[in-house]
């Protein structure tokens, strides 16, 4: 049995493997966007103002869950991309996601924020990260273990 895919026939074991995949990932990122949010608005309540200097903006609230949403459905296709062409996903996606981790650390530290802000910043960029790798990483070898 198969399914389609555009103009390309897809083994349904194949499309089971990538739905089981965004399952995973809708789950997990709902839950980081929650996780996110929650730390973001407790971060808040204790004084955190989140104001960036050059515009002097403060982030909105809403603004944490929507851009967790975003970023945790391009780590998902990126866990997708590799089941679909890495002979290796979990190892290549594991590895993949921590550089890109890494990368999303800086502009906190060069944003010229306060130290309190930074720092939250910080940890609200690993939250995500905490939740996001270890459910893709964890569905990837799921599902290309025979």
């Amino acid at each position: 049995m198969s399914s389609m895919n555009g103009d390309v026939a897809v083994p349904a074991a194949t499309a089971g493997r990538f739905r089981g995949l965004a399952r995973t990932g809708l789950l997990a990122a709902l839950a980081a966007m929650a996780a996110t949010t929650l730390t973001a608005a407790l971060a808040h309540a204790l004084g955190i103002d989140f104001e960036l200097p050059d515009g002097g903006e403060a982030i909105p609230l809403p603004g944490f869950a929507v851009v967790t949403g975003f970023f945790s459905a391009v780590g998902t296709a990126i866990a997708a991309a590799l089941l679909r062409w890495s002979p290796r996903p979990a190892d290549h996606f594991l590895r993949t996601a921590l550089a890109l981790t890494a990368v999303s650390l800086v502009p906190p530290l060069i944003s010229g924020a306060a130290a309190a802000t930074t720092v939250t910043l910080l940890i609200l960029h690993l939250i995500p990260a905490a939740v996001m790798i270890p459910a893709l990483t964890r569905g990837l070898r799921t599902r290309t273990t025979g």
